[in-house]
């Protein structure tokens, strides 16, 4: 197979490897065409206030202050006299529009909407908002519209304040709220005067909600225990105060009000959310007005945590629901359909009705669930030929008629308790048949992935060795073209098997040299490959993996010998192992901001550039003007300015001061400037490779918040080392003559035409980049942890929420080090006279054995630190191969291309 042709069939292989998952993992739970169900019994509430106040933690609310006072003392008032409490169940994703969906819509959001950064609506659903008759909303331009976009007709309203007005560098994000509670108070007062409105407002089945992010915005910007945030909990305690006051005012008291009072999800104690800590999915929700049980008195309640003890609560039921609980119950509340989509069960203890009326709408909502089944299940009946189709026995027809039944038969009999008792059995039925049939393919799918990913390793280790023992054999790819992608994963396997086999030859070569190598070196040799590839695979869930894979790497040159001809060497890669090894093994960034630290990091760069600028001084022969020079002084300036806007930034903010103007320009001056001052400097290997450092520190600084600012300053000085070493082990194999690395230049690197063959050292070298890669990624955090976010890293660049703007700022973060360590592999490649693609192609084989591993650690279910950690782990080992190609292009360029500033007419030669 030619060059051209095997990229592009390895890049259609990985392709789908890469979309399998989607299509097995995370295709919408959603179905369409179920008809609307409604309890027939009249409704107690005419209209339902839900005020929804994002990023609250249940604590937060439910505790006493120092002095024994509540943080919200009208809300503590409603749930001691008024009305039921309890603790809402968040599910992960902990994040407001997941939340916000489970709780208006009832169902918990599918993984494609991260595509969509959450604000688009990835599956048309139904909600309570919909089945209203009018829904007035108020709040973040985040969360509203995607409730009024879903909706059918003209009947959600929404009013939102400007999306720059969530600033994390702002006075106070209390402003939020104040903002809603007084455009709500202006909104009544206008009715009285605007007839329609005043109609559309006495109206039957009515919502009304108060979005209020003022708690999320202050906890991201001073942590939950702050002033601020506590401060914010008691300004929403008055302010909802007011608006009961007032609605119950313009009702005239006529007692058909509801009110809700719940948050989206909680928040960690150093001000982020995502994941499943119960800091998180604990979110507090009160109840009261219309259709509500009182406060009802008890002596003793058993719950695993200690929280009523610790919020003086042990005397009042506590009623603990899921998040998506809460839909029916405002759809019961005010007599709407439920929501087609709703999984939520109707929290019964929460009505203050009639043991008929609690009877029918748990039936309802029983019906509602069943409907969702019996849909999905004719789907998967419709798709999958009749004799291999497998139904969920203990709902088959007979079954379910049985149930309905003998439900309708209790209600009737007025034996409302066994009916309701059959109703929650029923709902528990139909939830699993839900999930049974959604992942009804999933085996067989993944096996025929399995068996192509096994083969494509198969057939590319065959390549390495062809192309090492020189045989000369095409082979011709089949291509099947199927209409669907079911069809494409199952016949995948044949194409790549097929390629296999036709490389028979060198699989009986290979054979016949493994007959003859000695037993135990050839079990040693795949056992370490076997334990390096392990290693790698746990780093990705453990870091601390990555501390042993260094300690091991440290004591690399005393294991191979090479210590004895290069002590000095040794030593400082040694030395530089051990200190890259600490980093793994502290906590992941963000939860402990370190500015000095930052600012500290900067001086240090600084003085080694200046210890870099005297030897550049004193080596005059290589210099015939001073423009090198200046291009290093002006990397040194950068690295001075990006130290001073990360104190100023720092001080201003604390202050609440906002984002000072002329940080900001240069921070997006300093992003630009780093990606072109490197290649105005000479391309000698370390000259170049110092002068990419100094470039993407400055940036890197600017994206720090605490240790890791250290991080890309020792990991370079280990690329350094490693540059070293590889010498010392061309030449400890005797593989090659040591070139001179002062001398090496990146510009005539390429013109090699002389490829030595593969060696069994170069595995080594592969693994040791792959290694190198994946500290870069992990070693000061997840990529993929949503959880460990923290928008004070780009407070330099912006502080007014933009998800996709601060997202690409934390991605160019995991990126520098990436870079550091592809420009240390090209000087590698170079100054050990390899091709690029025989390493490749080995990297290719690690990768590919690591995405497999992945492939069956896949989640769809846990916390969105979980589901997002799987996906990333998957996605990044299947586009490390894509991924490498562009960093070595780009690692390329910036290494061996060279801008010539203008009036420059002398060139550097060797």
């Amino acid at each position: 197979m030619g060059i051209p042709v095997f990229i592009l069939a390895g890049l259609l292989v990985h392709c789908v490897f890469l979309v399998s998952i989607f299509d097995i993992y995370f295709s919408s739970p959603l179905v369409h065409g179920m008809s609307p169900q409604q309890t027939p019994l009249p409704p107690p509430a005419k209209r339902v206030v839900l005020f929804v106040a994002d990023g609250l933690r249940a604590d937060s609310l439910y505790e006493l202050n120092s002095n024994n006072r509540p943080q919200a003392p009208y809300l503590r008032g409603i749930l001691e006299n008024n009305g039921s409490w309890g603790i809402s169940h968040t599910r992960v994703p902990t994040e407001s529009r997941p939340g916000h969906v489970a709780l208006i819509a009832g169902f918990y959001e599918d993984v494609s909407a991260v595509a969509k950064g959450w604000k688009e609506n990835p599956v048309e659903f139904d909600s309570v908002f919909n089945e209203s008759k009018y829904t007035w909303s108020w709040g973040s331009p985040d969360i509203l519209p995607m409730f009024a976009k879903g909706a059918t007709g003209d009947h959600v309203y929404t009013f939102c304040y400007t999306a720059e007005s969530e600033d994390f560098g702002a006075q106070d994000a209390a402003e939020l709220d104040m903002w809603v509670f007084d455009h709500v108070k202006s909104f009544f007062n206008s009715s009285r005067s605007n007839q329609t409105l005043f109609s559309a407002l006495n109206e039957e089945k009515v919502v009304l909600f108060l979005h209020l992010l003022g708690i999320d915005t202050n906890g991201h910007a001073h942590r939950p225990n702050s002033r601020e945030y506590k401060e914010n909990i008691k300004k929403v305690d008055e302010g909802v105060k007011e608006i009961v006051s007032m609605i119950d005012n313009f009702y005239g008291n006529d007692g058909k009000t509801a009110f809700i009072l719940t948050s989206d999800h909680g928040m960690t104690d150093w001000g982020s959310h995502g994941a499943g800590h119960p800091s998180e999915t604990l979110t507090p929700l009160i109840v009261w007005g219309a259709g509500v049980n009182y406060p009802q008195k008890v002596t003793s309640q058993l719950f695993e945590d200690n929280f009523l003890k610790e919020w003086k609560l042990e005397n009042l039921k506590r009623l603990d629901v899921n998040q998506a609980d809460i839909a029916p119950l405002m759809a019961s509340l005010i007599g709407v359909p439920f929501p087609l989509n709703s999984v939520g069960t109707l929290p019964l203890e929460y009505l203050n009705n009639t043991a008929h009326f609690k009877a029918e709408s748990i039936f309802t909502n029983a019906v509602q669930i069943l409907e969702q089944f019996k849909v999905k299940m004719s789907q998967k009946k419709e798709t999958t030929l009749s004799f291999l189709f497998t139904p969920f026995k203990p709902l088959s027809d007979s079954e379910q008629i049985n149930f309905l039944k003998k439900t309708r038969l209790y209600i009737q009999q007025q034996k409302y308790d066994e009916a309701v008792s059959l109703c929650k059995t029923l709902i528990n039925l139909a939830l699993e048949g839900l999930s049974y049939y959604h992942t009804y393919d999933r085996l067989f799918l993944g096996l025929s992935i399995a068996v192509g990913f096994v083969g494509w390793t198969t057939y590319v280790i065959l390549v390495i060795i062809k192309t090492h023992t020189n045989l000369t054999k095409t082979v011709q790819i089949n291509n099947k073209t199927c209409p669907w992608t079911y069809y494409v994963y199952c016949l995948l396997p044949v194409p790549v098997w097929y390629a296999v086999v036709r490389e028979l030859r060198v699989i009986q070569d290979l054979a016949t040299n493994l007959l003859s190598l000695h037993m135990g070196q050839s079990i040693g040799f795949f056992l370490v490959c076997t334990l390096g590839t392990e290693i790698l695979v746990f780093s990705f869930f453990y870091r601390s993996t990555l501390t042993v894979g260094l300690l091991v790497f440290a004591a690399w040159p005393v294991i191979t010998q090479l210590w004895v001809q290069a002590k000095t060497t040794a030593l400082i890669w040694t030395l530089l192992c051990v200190l890259l090894a600490i980093f793994p093994l502290m906590p992941v960034v963000g939860r402990e901001p370190n500015i000095p630290l930052v600012i500290a990091t900067g001086l240090l760069t600084l003085l080694f550039s200046c210890f870099s600028l005297a030897s550049l001084c004193k080596s005059k022969n290589k210099y015939r003007n001073n423009e090198d020079l200046k291009v290093h002084f002006y990397q040194m300036l950068s690295i001075a300015l990006s130290t001073y806007v990360v104190s100023t930034t720092h001080d201003s903010l604390k202050n609440k001061q906002g984002l000072p103007v002329l940080n900001q320009i240069i921070s997006w001056m300093t992003l630009v400037s780093s990606s072109v001052l490197p290649l105005l400097s000479p391309t000698f290997l370390f000259q170049r490779l110092f002068s990419i450092l100094l470039s993407l520190m400055s940036t890197y600084l600017l994206l720090s918040t605490g240790y890791e600012a250290l991080f890309p300053l020792v990991l370079s000085g280990l690329m350094f080392a490693w540059i070293n070493m590889e010498q010392e082990a061309l030449q400890h194999y005797g593989l090659s003559h040591k070139p001179k690395l002062a001398v090496f230049n990146f510009a005539y690197a390429t013109d090699i035409t002389q490829f030595r063959q593969l060696h069994l050292d170069d595995v080594r070298r592969s693994f040791f980049f792959v290694f190198f890669i994946v500290t870069a990624f992990f070693g000061t955090g997840n990529i993929a942890s949503v959880n460990s976010f923290d928008p004070a890293s780009v407070y330099c660049f912006l502080t007014v929420f933009s998800p996709f703007m601060m997202g690409g700022l934390l991605v160019l973060k995991v990126v520098i080090p990436f870079v550091l360590v592809s420009c240390a592999f090209e000087a590698v490649q170079g100054t050990t006279q390899l091709s690029s693609k025989s390493l490749f192609l080995i990297v290719l084989v690690i990768s590919d054995i690591m995405a497999l591993h992945f492939f069956f650690l896949v989640k769809d279910y846990g916390s969105w630190l979980d589901i997002g950690t799987s996906i990333s782990h998957y996605v990044l080992v299947m586009s490390l191969t894509i991924f490498m190609m562009l960093m070595n292009g780009l690692a390329q360029l910036l290494t061996t291309k060279r801008l010539e500033l203008p009036r420059r007419t002398k060139h550097h030669s060797t």
